[in-house]
């Protein structure tokens, strides 16, 4: 009797400890609950529970003026902004279509007490009316996470990514990478290539954009070529693209100065041309036929000599390179860069037009060696130093992991045909 008393006893205790227990998990879910709709929602830095929020965009018409006065903000402050602080936010270069956010007072007045202006989809501007007025730019926080992508080529590199689901800057950044070694107009079927990148990511959901390679692989008519960005000058923060023996994958020159333009007429000083009625005239461009307004590219680094427009040449720029070469780009539709300034290989320094004698919209590429104007493609164009001595025992210890997980990427399987799958299954 004694035993069986205990064993109530116990069995009483047991199951009012476990009604205890799920009471207590029944609260703390409760209290979860209400926390979640208490949590504040903060943006920008700013509980915006505190604020009336006014979230547009900039829309034709606007001004930074004009929208502070429309939320009651007085006019010595919105002078003050556009006075004194200009080098944090030019309240003159506000831009169509960019997001903006006015967070102003809970009471009836509701005074604009803040103004947030989006630059891009990480970067913006504050600008603060409380007490006494004050502007600076912050980011919004961001996520980078590392993806492998690899891929066949079929068709066309564009469209083995574009099947993916991936970025089309990714083509973009790849084919600069590549810009000196491979010749993408003339990339073959099974060409192959592995990637690795960082994407970004706002709020861990919110995509927003790709970072530069940090890694790839592309095998073209069967020859492998691998490419490690490094940091060759901590000073100049210079990056540039290593293959696995720490040679550099760029050269001089590029091979030509838009990323996808069609070689339409090389140098040749035979040529006719029909704009001028068929008769020979030497023609000492390469000229590659592309779209108005495609970019184009200084082809090496460089300061520029001319930028203006003369005779059938239209609007052109040209650029020194050094004692030996010099390029000069014809039939600009508009020039991105002035006399004197330096530009760098792959900057852009203008945009393919119709400008001057011309017939088609093209760039007429010229390129002189020792004063005397030679056809580019024939050229024995010298490489750019390799990664300094110095530099490649650290090198080489930060790449080869990183070779190593290129080389584990594995391509996408390729769809097995309709026929093929029925002889398969006929074996």
């Amino acid at each position: 009797m004694n035993k069986f008393w205990g064993v109530l006893f116990i069995a009483v205790v047991f199951f009012s400890c476990k009604d205890d227990k799920q009471k207590n998990e029944t609260v703390k879910k409760e209290l979860e609950k209400v926390a979640k709709v208490t949590k504040p929602i903060v943006k920008f830095g700013f509980n915006l529970d505190d604020f009336n929020v006014q979230e547009d965009t900039v829309r034709n018409g606007d001004s930074f003026g004009e929208l502070m006065l429309q939320n009651k903000v007085d006019y010595p402050k919105i002078y003050k902004v556009s006075q004194e602080f200009r080098d944090t936010f030019d309240v003159r270069k506000i831009q169509v279509g960019k997001p903006y956010t006015i967070l102003k007072s809970k009471d009836t007045t509701e005074v604009a007490q803040i103004f947030i202006y989006e630059n891009d989809r990480i970067n913006y501007t504050v600008v603060d009316f409380r007490d006494s007025v004050a502007a600076y730019k912050n980011k919004k926080e961001v996520k980078f996470v590392e993806r492998e992508i690899s891929g066949v080529i079929e068709t066309s590199l564009s469209e083995a990514i574009l099947d993916q689901g991936i970025d089309y800057n990714i083509t973009h950044n790849l084919a600069n990478v590549y810009a000196w070694t491979i010749d993408f107009t003339m990339l073959q079927k099974n060409d192959k290539f592995k990637v690795i990148y960082n994407e970004k990511f706002i709020n861990d959901s919110i995509y927003a954009g790709a970072e530069p390679i940090k890694a790839a692989y592309f095998e073209h008519n069967g020859k492998p070529i691998y490419a490690f960005s490094y940091e060759n000058d901590s000073l100049k923060r210079l990056v540039d693209y290593y293959d696995e023996e720490a040679n550099n994958l760029r050269r001089t020159f590029l091979r030509m100065p838009v990323e996808y333009g069609r070689l339409s007429s090389r140098y040749n000083l035979k040529r006719r041309i029909r704009y001028y009625g068929n008769r020979v005239r030497p023609h000492r461009g390469t000229d590659y036929a592309a779209a108005i307004g495609t970019p184009i590219m200084a082809t090496a680094d460089g300061t520029v000599t001319e930028s203006t427009r003369r005779g059938g040449n239209g609007k052109y720029v040209k650029i020194r390179h050094n004692a030996t070469y010099s390029t000069q780009y014809l039939h600009m539709r508009k020039q991105n860069v002035r006399k004197g300034q330096f530009v760098r290989q792959g900057d852009i320094i203008g945009w393919v037009g119709m400008t001057g004698n011309t017939s088609g919209p093209h760039v007429c590429y010229r390129f002189w060696k020792n004063g005397r104007q030679v056809d580019p493609l024939r050229e024995e164009l010298p490489k750019a130093e390799p990664l300094a001595e110095t530099l490649q025992p650290e090198y080489f210890a930060y790449v080869d992991p990183i070779k190593d997980q290129l080389d584990c990427i594995i391509y996408p399987e390729k769809p097995i045909e309709a026929d093929e799958d029925i002889a398969s299954l006929n074996h």
